[in-house]
Protein backbone atom coordinates (compact mmCIF):
# COMPACT_ATOMS: atom_id res chain seq x y z
CA UNK A 1 0.00 0.00 0.00
CA UNK A 2 1.23 3.38 -1.20
CA UNK A 3 1.54 6.08 1.52
CA UNK A 4 -0.85 9.11 1.48
CA UNK A 5 0.70 12.51 2.27
CA UNK A 6 0.22 14.66 4.71
CA UNK A 7 -2.19 17.19 2.87
CA UNK A 8 -4.21 14.28 2.17
CA UNK A 9 -5.65 14.01 5.96
CA UNK A 10 -6.96 17.54 6.65
CA UNK A 11 -6.75 19.15 3.92
CA UNK A 12 -3.58 20.83 4.49
CA UNK A 13 -0.69 19.60 6.38
CA UNK A 14 -0.06 19.97 10.02
CA UNK A 15 2.66 22.02 11.18
CA UNK A 16 5.67 20.85 13.65
CA UNK A 17 3.76 20.53 17.58
CA UNK A 18 0.12 20.38 16.34
CA UNK A 19 -2.06 17.42 16.53
CA UNK A 20 -5.45 16.48 14.32
CA UNK A 21 -8.55 17.97 16.43
CA UNK A 22 -10.39 15.62 18.28
CA UNK A 23 -13.44 14.17 16.26
CA UNK A 24 -11.96 15.68 12.77
CA UNK A 25 -13.25 13.48 9.87
CA UNK A 26 -9.75 11.80 9.46
CA UNK A 27 -10.39 10.60 12.93
CA UNK A 28 -13.42 8.73 12.37
CA UNK A 29 -12.57 7.24 9.34
CA UNK A 30 -9.11 5.23 11.06
CA UNK A 31 -10.31 2.31 12.96
CA UNK A 32 -7.49 0.26 14.72
CA UNK A 33 -7.36 -3.53 15.58
CA UNK A 34 -6.61 -4.67 19.13
CA UNK A 35 -4.43 -8.02 18.72
CA UNK A 36 -5.65 -8.89 22.05
CA UNK A 37 -9.25 -7.75 22.38
CA UNK A 38 -10.54 -11.61 22.09
CA UNK A 39 -8.20 -13.25 24.39
CA UNK A 40 -10.00 -11.71 27.85
CA UNK A 41 -13.00 -10.85 28.40
CA UNK A 42 -12.46 -8.54 31.19
CA UNK A 43 -9.73 -6.79 33.36
CA UNK A 44 -11.06 -8.90 36.23
CA UNK A 45 -10.30 -12.22 34.43
CA UNK A 46 -6.66 -10.49 33.39
CA UNK A 47 -5.91 -10.19 37.62
CA UNK A 48 -6.58 -13.58 37.88
CA UNK A 49 -4.39 -15.62 35.58
CA UNK A 50 -0.89 -13.85 35.90
CA UNK A 51 1.49 -13.56 33.71
CA UNK A 52 1.62 -17.21 32.37
CA UNK A 53 -2.25 -18.27 32.46
CA UNK A 54 -2.62 -19.00 36.17
CA UNK A 55 -3.05 -17.41 39.22
CA UNK A 56 -0.26 -15.86 40.81
CA UNK A 57 -0.98 -17.39 44.32
CA UNK A 58 -0.54 -21.33 42.66
CA UNK A 59 2.73 -20.09 40.32
CA UNK A 60 4.60 -18.57 43.35
CA UNK A 61 3.99 -21.60 45.78
CA UNK A 62 5.82 -23.76 43.01
CA UNK A 63 8.48 -21.24 42.68
CA UNK A 64 9.15 -21.34 46.27
CA UNK A 65 8.97 -25.03 46.63
CA UNK A 66 11.51 -25.05 44.09
CA UNK A 67 13.98 -22.70 45.35
CA UNK A 68 13.36 -24.82 48.89
CA UNK A 69 14.62 -28.12 46.93
CA UNK A 70 17.20 -26.02 45.12
CA UNK A 71 18.72 -25.19 48.39
CA UNK A 72 18.66 -28.64 50.29
CA UNK A 73 20.44 -30.14 46.87
CA UNK A 74 23.34 -27.57 46.72
CA UNK A 75 23.67 -25.85 50.08
CA UNK A 76 26.64 -27.48 52.04
CA UNK A 77 26.98 -27.04 55.64
CA UNK A 78 30.62 -28.62 56.95
CA UNK A 79 29.68 -29.98 60.63
CA UNK A 80 25.81 -29.78 59.75
CA UNK A 81 24.73 -31.55 56.01
CA UNK A 82 25.69 -35.48 55.34
CA UNK A 83 27.32 -35.69 52.02
CA UNK A 84 25.20 -38.01 50.22
CA UNK A 85 26.70 -40.83 48.09
CA UNK A 86 27.37 -40.20 44.67
CA UNK A 87 27.97 -36.24 45.48
CA UNK A 88 30.91 -34.52 45.73
CA UNK A 89 31.63 -30.78 47.12
CA UNK A 90 33.06 -28.03 45.36
CA UNK A 91 34.75 -24.83 47.27
CA UNK A 92 32.97 -21.64 46.76
CA UNK A 93 36.03 -19.93 45.07
CA UNK A 94 35.26 -16.08 46.24
CA UNK A 95 35.84 -17.02 50.17
CA UNK A 96 39.78 -18.72 49.67
CA UNK A 97 42.65 -16.95 48.68
CA UNK A 98 44.54 -20.43 48.28
CA UNK A 99 43.00 -23.72 48.46
CA UNK A 100 45.21 -26.92 47.82
CA UNK A 101 44.08 -30.49 48.52
CA UNK A 102 46.72 -33.85 47.93
CA UNK A 103 46.61 -37.34 49.27
CA UNK A 104 49.70 -39.89 50.54
CA UNK A 105 49.87 -43.59 50.37
CA UNK A 106 49.13 -43.52 53.75
CA UNK A 107 46.50 -41.01 56.00
CA UNK A 108 48.83 -38.90 58.48
CA UNK A 109 47.67 -38.24 61.09
CA UNK A 110 50.33 -35.79 63.12
CA UNK A 111 52.48 -33.57 61.51
CA UNK A 112 54.52 -30.03 62.02
CA UNK A 113 55.34 -27.78 59.59
CA UNK A 114 59.48 -26.97 58.89
CA UNK A 115 60.40 -23.07 59.46
CA UNK A 116 62.47 -22.82 55.96
CA UNK A 117 65.32 -20.29 54.62
CA UNK A 118 62.66 -18.53 52.23
CA UNK A 119 61.68 -15.32 54.04
CA UNK A 120 58.90 -14.62 56.72
CA UNK A 121 55.94 -12.75 55.68
CA UNK A 122 55.75 -14.17 52.46
CA UNK A 123 52.16 -12.98 50.54
CA UNK A 124 53.47 -14.16 46.98
CA UNK A 125 52.56 -16.71 44.99
CA UNK A 126 53.55 -19.73 44.02
CA UNK A 127 54.23 -20.47 47.69
CA UNK A 128 56.85 -23.52 48.52
CA UNK A 129 56.36 -24.91 52.33
CA UNK A 130 58.21 -27.97 54.10
CA UNK A 131 56.14 -30.65 56.86
CA UNK A 132 57.05 -33.38 58.47
CA UNK A 133 54.59 -35.99 59.18
CA UNK A 134 54.17 -40.00 60.50
CA UNK A 135 52.07 -42.08 58.86
CA UNK A 136 49.12 -44.94 59.83
CA UNK A 137 49.35 -47.58 58.22
CA UNK A 138 46.98 -50.85 58.36
CA UNK A 139 48.07 -52.85 61.20
CA UNK A 140 48.81 -55.83 59.10
CA UNK A 141 51.21 -53.45 57.23
CA UNK A 142 53.09 -51.84 59.63
CA UNK A 143 56.11 -52.06 58.18
CA UNK A 144 55.02 -49.86 55.63
CA UNK A 145 55.03 -47.06 58.43
CA UNK A 146 57.01 -43.90 57.59
CA UNK A 147 58.30 -40.77 58.47
CA UNK A 148 57.58 -38.26 55.57
CA UNK A 149 59.86 -35.40 54.91
CA UNK A 150 57.19 -33.22 52.67
CA UNK A 151 58.04 -30.60 50.49
CA UNK A 152 54.99 -28.64 48.84
CA UNK A 153 55.37 -26.30 46.01
CA UNK A 154 53.69 -24.35 43.00
CA UNK A 155 51.12 -23.55 45.67
CA UNK A 156 49.02 -21.41 43.50
CA UNK A 157 46.36 -18.36 44.19
CA UNK A 158 42.87 -19.50 43.70
CA UNK A 159 41.80 -19.25 40.19
CA UNK A 160 38.07 -16.83 41.04
CA UNK A 161 37.95 -16.53 36.93
CA UNK A 162 38.64 -12.66 36.81
CA UNK A 163 39.88 -11.46 33.82
CA UNK A 164 41.50 -8.38 35.65
CA UNK A 165 43.71 -8.22 38.95
CA UNK A 166 43.11 -5.21 41.29
CA UNK A 167 46.99 -5.44 41.86
CA UNK A 168 47.84 -6.09 38.08
CA UNK A 169 48.86 -9.68 37.60
CA UNK A 170 52.09 -11.18 37.02
CA UNK A 171 53.65 -14.22 35.84
CA UNK A 172 53.98 -15.52 39.68
CA UNK A 173 50.58 -15.12 40.34
CA UNK A 174 49.31 -17.50 37.47
CA UNK A 175 47.68 -20.79 38.30
CA UNK A 176 49.62 -23.61 38.42
CA UNK A 177 49.41 -27.62 39.58
CA UNK A 178 50.82 -27.98 43.02
CA UNK A 179 53.47 -29.87 43.27
CA UNK A 180 54.08 -32.83 46.13
CA UNK A 181 58.10 -34.04 46.83
CA UNK A 182 58.89 -36.42 49.41
CA UNK A 183 61.96 -38.64 51.34
CA UNK A 184 60.83 -41.03 53.89
CA UNK A 185 62.53 -42.56 56.81
CA UNK A 186 61.15 -46.21 57.71
CA UNK A 187 59.39 -46.76 61.19
CA UNK A 188 58.44 -49.73 62.92
CA UNK A 189 55.02 -48.67 64.03
CA UNK A 190 52.10 -45.96 63.70
CA UNK A 191 53.21 -42.18 64.55
CA UNK A 192 51.07 -41.05 67.05
CA UNK A 193 52.43 -37.66 67.12
CA UNK A 194 55.51 -35.69 65.20
CA UNK A 195 56.64 -32.67 66.24
CA UNK A 196 59.98 -30.52 64.99
CA UNK A 197 62.61 -28.48 66.90
CA UNK A 198 65.41 -26.48 65.25
CA UNK A 199 68.46 -25.60 67.87
CA UNK A 200 69.67 -22.30 67.77
CA UNK A 201 73.36 -22.48 65.73
CA UNK A 202 75.46 -19.60 65.95
CA UNK A 203 75.93 -19.36 62.21
CA UNK A 204 73.16 -20.53 60.11
CA UNK A 205 73.55 -20.49 56.26
CA UNK A 206 71.01 -18.99 54.92
CA UNK A 207 70.88 -20.21 51.90
CA UNK A 208 70.07 -23.67 53.40
CA UNK A 209 66.85 -24.83 55.63
CA UNK A 210 68.12 -24.69 59.28
CA UNK A 211 69.12 -27.78 61.10
CA UNK A 212 65.76 -29.76 61.92
CA UNK A 213 65.49 -32.54 64.35
CA UNK A 214 62.34 -34.61 64.92
CA UNK A 215 60.54 -36.04 68.12
CA UNK A 216 58.31 -38.90 66.23
CA UNK A 217 56.04 -40.87 69.87
CA UNK A 218 55.10 -44.63 68.07
CA UNK A 219 52.06 -46.79 68.89
CA UNK A 220 55.07 -48.85 70.28
CA UNK A 221 55.16 -46.46 72.90
CA UNK A 222 59.06 -45.71 71.58
CA UNK A 223 60.26 -42.23 70.98
CA UNK A 224 62.57 -41.64 67.62
CA UNK A 225 64.73 -38.75 67.31
CA UNK A 226 65.97 -38.01 63.69
CA UNK A 227 67.65 -34.98 62.18
CA UNK A 228 65.97 -34.59 58.81
CA UNK A 229 68.19 -31.96 58.00
CA UNK A 230 69.66 -34.16 55.11
CA UNK A 231 66.47 -34.76 53.69
CA UNK A 232 64.80 -31.16 53.35
CA UNK A 233 68.56 -30.28 51.77
CA UNK A 234 67.89 -33.29 49.25
CA UNK A 235 64.63 -31.49 48.45
CA UNK A 236 65.30 -28.12 48.16
CA UNK A 237 69.19 -28.76 46.62
CA UNK A 238 68.67 -30.67 42.92
CA UNK A 239 71.35 -33.11 43.08
CA UNK A 240 72.14 -33.30 46.38
CA UNK A 241 72.64 -37.13 47.49
CA UNK A 242 71.62 -38.48 50.81
CA UNK A 243 73.72 -40.84 52.81
CA UNK A 244 73.24 -44.07 53.27
CA UNK A 245 73.16 -44.00 57.48
CA UNK A 246 71.31 -40.20 56.55
CA UNK A 247 67.55 -42.10 58.14
CA UNK A 248 69.59 -43.70 61.41
CA UNK A 249 67.80 -42.10 64.27
CA UNK A 250 69.88 -40.18 66.64
CA UNK A 251 68.17 -41.70 69.75
CA UNK A 252 65.48 -43.99 70.62
CA UNK A 253 63.89 -43.73 73.86
CA UNK A 254 62.20 -46.58 76.04
CA UNK A 255 61.13 -45.22 79.32
CA UNK A 256 57.27 -44.99 78.30
CA UNK A 257 55.74 -48.34 79.11
CA UNK A 258 52.60 -47.55 77.28
CA UNK A 259 51.96 -45.55 74.30
CA UNK A 260 51.54 -41.86 74.39
CA UNK A 261 50.22 -38.69 72.47
CA UNK A 262 51.59 -35.67 74.16
CA UNK A 263 54.40 -34.47 73.13
CA UNK A 264 56.14 -30.97 72.99
CA UNK A 265 59.72 -29.22 72.61
CA UNK A 266 60.80 -26.33 74.87
CA UNK A 267 61.74 -23.19 73.02
CA UNK A 268 65.10 -23.38 71.70
CA UNK A 269 65.76 -19.86 73.27
CA UNK A 270 65.52 -21.88 76.94
CA UNK A 271 66.98 -25.38 75.88
CA UNK A 272 69.63 -24.15 72.63
CA UNK A 273 70.31 -28.28 72.42
CA UNK A 274 66.89 -29.09 72.76
CA UNK A 275 64.68 -30.49 75.69
CA UNK A 276 61.60 -32.69 75.35
CA UNK A 277 58.64 -33.26 77.00
CA UNK A 278 56.51 -36.58 76.35
CA UNK A 279 53.42 -37.83 77.90
CA UNK A 280 51.44 -41.45 77.61
CA UNK A 281 48.76 -43.00 78.45
CA UNK A 282 49.18 -44.20 81.68
CA UNK A 283 49.13 -40.75 83.14
CA UNK A 284 53.12 -40.10 83.56
CA UNK A 285 55.22 -36.98 81.57
CA UNK A 286 59.17 -37.77 81.23
CA UNK A 287 62.01 -34.98 79.83
CA UNK A 288 64.44 -36.04 77.74
CA UNK A 289 67.78 -33.66 77.77
CA UNK A 290 69.84 -32.92 73.96
CA UNK A 291 73.38 -32.97 74.89
CA UNK A 292 76.40 -31.12 73.18
CA UNK A 293 77.26 -34.72 71.22
CA UNK A 294 73.96 -34.23 69.51
CA UNK A 295 72.23 -37.73 71.65
CA UNK A 296 69.34 -37.70 74.00
CA UNK A 297 69.08 -38.60 77.41
CA UNK A 298 66.03 -39.64 79.45
CA UNK A 299 65.26 -38.88 82.59
CA UNK A 300 63.33 -41.82 84.29
CA UNK A 301 61.94 -39.83 87.04
CA UNK A 302 58.46 -39.17 85.84
CA UNK A 303 55.92 -35.80 86.59
CA UNK A 304 52.55 -37.60 87.71
CA UNK A 305 49.25 -36.47 89.01
CA UNK A 306 46.99 -36.72 85.92
CA UNK A 307 44.70 -39.63 87.07
CA UNK A 308 44.02 -40.62 83.26
CA UNK A 309 45.48 -40.45 79.99
CA UNK A 310 48.22 -36.97 79.06
CA UNK A 311 47.22 -35.72 75.97
CA UNK A 312 48.58 -32.67 75.90
CA UNK A 313 51.62 -30.76 76.81
CA UNK A 314 52.79 -27.07 75.97
CA UNK A 315 55.80 -25.64 77.17
CA UNK A 316 55.64 -22.17 78.97
CA UNK A 317 56.34 -19.70 76.14
CA UNK A 318 57.66 -17.04 78.96
CA UNK A 319 58.92 -19.16 81.80
CA UNK A 320 61.79 -21.41 80.97
CA UNK A 321 60.58 -24.45 83.54
CA UNK A 322 57.00 -23.89 83.37
CA UNK A 323 54.69 -26.32 81.54
CA UNK A 324 51.04 -27.34 81.46
CA UNK A 325 49.48 -31.09 80.22
CA UNK A 326 45.86 -31.56 79.39
CA UNK A 327 44.60 -35.12 80.10
CA UNK A 328 41.35 -37.71 79.75
CA UNK A 329 40.58 -36.91 83.39
CA UNK A 330 39.25 -33.38 82.61
CA UNK A 331 42.05 -31.50 84.10
CA UNK A 332 44.99 -29.52 83.08
CA UNK A 333 47.99 -29.06 85.36
CA UNK A 334 50.50 -26.71 85.78
CA UNK A 335 53.81 -27.56 86.74
CA UNK A 336 57.50 -26.35 87.29
CA UNK A 337 60.58 -29.15 86.29
CA UNK A 338 62.59 -27.59 88.99
CA UNK A 339 60.13 -29.40 91.49
CA UNK A 340 61.76 -32.16 93.39
CA UNK A 341 58.00 -33.78 94.50
CA UNK A 342 57.62 -33.61 90.45
CA UNK A 343 54.13 -33.15 91.62
CA UNK A 344 51.80 -30.14 89.79
CA UNK A 345 52.14 -26.93 91.02
CA UNK A 346 48.34 -25.92 89.77
CA UNK A 347 45.65 -28.41 89.47
CA UNK A 348 42.49 -27.44 86.92
CA UNK A 349 39.57 -29.35 86.46
CA UNK A 350 38.00 -27.21 83.42
CA UNK A 351 36.09 -30.15 81.60
CA UNK A 352 33.88 -33.68 82.26
CA UNK A 353 35.19 -35.00 79.06
CA UNK A 354 38.86 -35.33 77.88
CA UNK A 355 40.85 -32.54 77.31
CA UNK A 356 41.98 -33.59 74.13
CA UNK A 357 44.46 -30.78 73.42
CA UNK A 358 45.82 -27.37 74.40
CA UNK A 359 47.56 -24.19 72.96
CA UNK A 360 49.66 -21.44 74.94
CA UNK A 361 49.32 -18.16 73.09
CA UNK A 362 52.79 -17.10 71.72
CA UNK A 363 51.32 -13.40 71.47
CA UNK A 364 49.68 -13.30 75.11
CA UNK A 365 51.60 -15.95 77.84
CA UNK A 366 48.56 -15.93 80.00
CA UNK A 367 46.29 -16.97 77.47
CA UNK A 368 45.63 -20.83 76.87
CA UNK A 369 43.16 -22.50 75.03
CA UNK A 370 42.03 -26.03 75.17
CA UNK A 371 39.58 -28.46 73.35
CA UNK A 372 37.64 -31.22 74.86
CA UNK A 373 36.05 -34.45 74.00
CA UNK A 374 32.88 -32.97 73.98
CA UNK A 375 33.47 -29.89 71.37
CA UNK A 376 33.72 -27.63 73.91
CA UNK A 377 36.81 -25.34 73.58
CA UNK A 378 37.82 -22.53 75.51
CA UNK A 379 40.05 -19.70 76.31
CA UNK A 380 41.31 -19.31 79.96
CA UNK A 381 43.37 -16.71 81.82
CA UNK A 382 45.87 -18.11 84.00
CA UNK A 383 46.30 -15.52 86.40
CA UNK A 384 43.18 -16.32 87.70
CA UNK A 385 44.88 -19.78 88.08
CA UNK A 386 46.04 -19.32 92.01
CA UNK A 387 47.25 -22.17 93.63
CA UNK A 388 45.34 -23.85 95.95
CA UNK A 389 47.26 -24.08 99.82
CA UNK A 390 46.11 -27.38 100.22
CA UNK A 391 46.93 -28.66 97.03
CA UNK A 392 43.25 -28.83 96.17
CA UNK A 393 41.82 -28.78 92.63
CA UNK A 394 40.59 -25.18 91.25
CA UNK A 395 37.41 -24.57 88.84
CA UNK A 396 37.82 -21.23 87.20
CA UNK A 397 35.70 -19.68 84.58
CA UNK A 398 37.26 -19.59 80.87
CA UNK A 399 37.37 -15.97 79.78
CA UNK A 400 35.55 -17.27 76.01
CA UNK A 401 33.74 -20.74 75.56
CA UNK A 402 32.29 -21.92 72.78
CA UNK A 403 29.81 -25.10 71.59
CA UNK A 404 29.90 -24.97 68.45
CA UNK A 405 31.24 -28.47 66.95
CA UNK A 406 29.53 -31.44 66.93
CA UNK A 407 31.98 -33.84 67.85
CA UNK A 408 35.59 -33.61 69.60
CA UNK A 409 37.71 -30.80 69.26
CA UNK A 410 41.13 -32.74 67.62
CA UNK A 411 42.94 -29.41 67.25
CA UNK A 412 43.38 -26.31 68.44
CA UNK A 413 46.11 -23.66 67.47
CA UNK A 414 46.69 -19.89 68.08
CA UNK A 415 47.49 -17.92 65.28
CA UNK A 416 50.92 -17.31 65.20
CA UNK A 417 51.35 -13.30 65.28
CA UNK A 418 47.89 -12.29 65.99
CA UNK A 419 46.51 -13.64 69.69
CA UNK A 420 42.79 -12.89 69.08
CA UNK A 421 42.70 -15.52 66.22
CA UNK A 422 42.05 -19.07 67.04
CA UNK A 423 41.93 -22.31 64.61
CA UNK A 424 40.10 -25.18 65.34
CA UNK A 425 40.11 -28.82 63.67
CA UNK A 426 37.16 -31.46 65.16
CA UNK A 427 36.21 -34.85 64.23
CA UNK A 428 32.63 -33.46 62.70
CA UNK A 429 34.82 -33.04 59.64
CA UNK A 430 35.41 -29.52 59.94
CA UNK A 431 38.05 -26.76 60.67
CA UNK A 432 37.15 -23.08 61.83
CA UNK A 433 38.73 -20.29 61.96
CA UNK A 434 37.59 -17.62 64.86
CA UNK A 435 38.37 -13.74 66.14
CA UNK A 436 38.28 -13.47 69.91
CA UNK A 437 38.20 -9.93 69.12
CA UNK A 438 34.90 -9.33 68.00
CA UNK A 439 32.52 -8.67 70.85
CA UNK A 440 29.02 -8.73 71.55
CA UNK A 441 26.13 -8.97 74.60
CA UNK A 442 23.91 -11.15 75.62
CA UNK A 443 21.17 -8.61 75.01
CA UNK A 444 22.33 -8.37 71.36
CA UNK A 445 23.19 -11.40 70.54
CA UNK A 446 19.54 -12.60 71.93
CA UNK A 447 18.11 -10.15 69.33
CA UNK A 448 19.80 -12.17 66.42
CA UNK A 449 17.39 -14.24 64.19
CA UNK A 450 20.58 -16.81 63.39
CA UNK A 451 21.75 -18.40 60.71
CA UNK A 452 19.66 -22.10 59.39
CA UNK A 453 22.73 -24.80 60.01
CA UNK A 454 20.91 -28.31 59.29
CA UNK A 455 18.14 -28.40 61.73
CA UNK A 456 15.92 -25.25 62.59
CA UNK A 457 17.72 -21.92 63.40
CA UNK A 458 20.94 -22.41 65.08
CA UNK A 459 22.69 -19.33 66.21
CA UNK A 460 26.27 -18.70 64.74
CA UNK A 461 28.40 -17.67 67.28
CA UNK A 462 29.52 -14.29 65.92
CA UNK A 463 33.03 -14.83 66.57
CA UNK A 464 33.09 -17.58 63.97
CA UNK A 465 35.32 -16.23 60.82
CA UNK A 466 34.97 -19.49 58.59
CA UNK A 467 34.26 -23.02 58.40
CA UNK A 468 36.43 -25.34 56.15
CA UNK A 469 35.23 -28.82 55.09
CA UNK A 470 37.78 -31.85 56.24
CA UNK A 471 36.90 -35.48 56.49
CA UNK A 472 37.82 -36.53 59.69
CA UNK A 473 40.31 -33.72 60.84
CA UNK A 474 43.23 -34.85 63.22
CA UNK A 475 45.73 -31.68 63.24
CA UNK A 476 46.12 -28.44 62.10
CA UNK A 477 49.05 -25.63 62.04
CA UNK A 478 49.49 -22.04 60.87
CA UNK A 479 52.47 -21.63 58.74
CA UNK A 480 54.64 -18.99 60.77
CA UNK A 481 55.91 -17.46 57.59
CA UNK A 482 53.03 -17.35 55.70
CA UNK A 483 50.20 -15.23 57.23
CA UNK A 484 46.76 -16.72 57.47
CA UNK A 485 47.84 -19.69 56.01
CA UNK A 486 47.20 -22.65 57.53
CA UNK A 487 48.03 -26.39 56.68
CA UNK A 488 45.64 -29.74 58.04
CA UNK A 489 45.33 -33.14 58.09
CA UNK A 490 42.57 -35.47 57.98
CA UNK A 491 41.21 -39.02 56.74
CA UNK A 492 41.61 -38.34 53.35
CA UNK A 493 44.68 -36.61 53.30
CA UNK A 494 46.32 -32.68 53.79
CA UNK A 495 44.75 -29.24 52.78
CA UNK A 496 46.49 -26.02 52.49
CA UNK A 497 44.22 -23.46 52.63
CA UNK A 498 44.23 -19.36 53.13
CA UNK A 499 40.85 -17.63 53.32
CA UNK A 500 39.92 -14.16 52.50
CA UNK A 501 38.75 -13.71 56.04
CA UNK A 502 42.34 -14.19 58.00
Amino acid sequence: MSKRGGEELNGAPLKAGQRPEHGSQNEEGLDFEDDFEDEYESEDEVMEAGVDGRPDAEREAEQKDAMDIDNKEQTFIPGRSVLQAGLSLTPDPSTYEMLHVMSTTWPCLSFDVVRDNLGDNRKRYPRTLYAVAGTQAEQSRAKENELMILKLSSLAKMDRGDTDSESGDDDDDEASDPILESKSIQLPSTTNRIRCFQPTQVSNDLSQIPMTLTATTLENAQILIHNVTPHLKALSTPGFMLQPDASKPLATLKMHRTEGYALDWAPASSFPVGRLLSGDCAGQIFSSQGTEAGTFVADLRPYVGHAGSVEEIQWSPSEKNVFASASSDGSVKVWDVRSKSRKPAVDVKISDTDVNVMSWSRQTSHLLATGADDGQWGVWDLRQWKPQGNGGQIKPSPVASFNFHKKAVTSIKWHPSDDSVVAVASADNTATLWDLSVEIDDEEYGKEAGLGLGEGAEKVPPQLLFIHHVEDGKELHWHPQMPGTVMVTGGSGFGVFKTISV
